[in-house]
């Protein structure tokens, strides 16, 4: 284990023994596994033993220890303790593998806590829609800062954080590349809500507070960008694949079309948008998470980062 100056570098060796010794483990099936591995993300049994069980175990001491203080708090102020949910968010780039993160981290905390309730959530809902975007003109800078409505994000966590509930959330669906009108997820008085989207570590252009000060434990799932555009290509001869029969796909004009020039498109897209806001705004974010796991071929996490304080 290296000493860095503000993390502990965990080799994947060292932390796969971090999965506290004789605590009750209930395994998952590989086709639990494929359910919720996303779209070109490569994740085996091995991995969830290795890296995701010591992770589960960390942040249920994280989960705990926050019980204990609301009590405390509670006790201090000589009021009823209240239910206030523990939110964990989870930051990295495009095609990284963080709803695979999020969505696996849901299974085993649910496994964990079968009497909690454990809800997830995407940020992709609180983009502007496709119309809106095009008013503004920014439809090129979709997943930048500017192209999601941050104030209905606040005050989102807000009403969740204080336990106001059911709170809605609007609905992104990939297949068309749009909000889903009038359709939204419920997250109905959780214990523990994950929150994943590229922007939840970044700061605010004009609001005064953050999305992170909500967060009780933040993660960020990280690789290098050379990687990452391997990964986005190959997803999206992917998505192609499942858009050739389907009019309605988003990708379905590219998916008909000639292989190559859509690929160029692709390469544009990667080049001129995620990978500038990559670099300009979510790589930034890194070294405000508490963990960083750290990709590297064929999305294995090779080390952990823990930041000390």
């Amino acid at each position: 284990m290296k000493n860095e100056m503000n993390y502990y570098e965990i080799s994947r060796e060292e932390w796969r023994y971090f999965h506290g010794r004789g605590e009750k483990y209930t395994a998952i099936t590989d086709d639990e596994l494929q359910q919720v591995s996303g779209l070109n993300d490569r994740i085996s049994l091995t991995d969830v033993s290795d890296i995701y069980v010591p992770l589960r175990h960390l942040l249920q001491m994280k989960y705990e220890q926050f019980q204990e203080n609301q009590i405390k708090q509670s006790e201090f102020l000589e009021i009823k303790p209240h239910k206030t949910p523990f939110i964990i968010g989870i930051a990295g780039s495009v095609a990284v593998g963080k709803s695979t993160t999020a969505r696996l981290l849901q299974l085993l905390l649910s496994r964990v806590y079968p009497d909690k309730t454990v809800q997830m959530i995407t940020t992709d809902g609180f983009l502007y829609s496709t119309s809106e975007l095009k008013q503004k003109g920014i439809l090129d800078k979709k997943g930048f800062p500017e192209s999601y409505d941050m104030p209905q994000l606040i005050s989102f966590l807000n009403a969740v954080k204080n336990n106001v509930a059911p709170v809605k959330a609007p609905k992104y669906s990939h297949q068309i590349y749009d909000i889903i009108p009038d359709e939204f997820d419920i997250i109905d008085d959780p214990d523990i809500l994950i929150v994943e989207g590229i922007n939840v570590l970044q700061l605010p252009t004009t609001e005064q507070i953050y999305v992170s000060d909500f967060f009780d434990f933040s993660v960020y799932v990280d690789a290098n960008p050379s990687l990452i555009e391997k990964w986005f290509l190959e997803r999206f001869d992917l998505l192609l694949d499942l858009a050739k029969d389907d009019p309605t796909n988003y990708y379905y004009p590219y998916a008909i079309s000639d292989r190559a020039s859509a690929f160029k498109m692709a390469r544009r897209v990667w080049r001129d948008i995620d990978l500038r806001n990559l670099t300009e705004y979510i790589l930034p974010t890194r070294n405000r998470a508490d963990l960083i796991l750290h990709k590297t071929r064929h999305h294995l996490i090779d080390k952990v980062f823990l930041r000390k304080y």
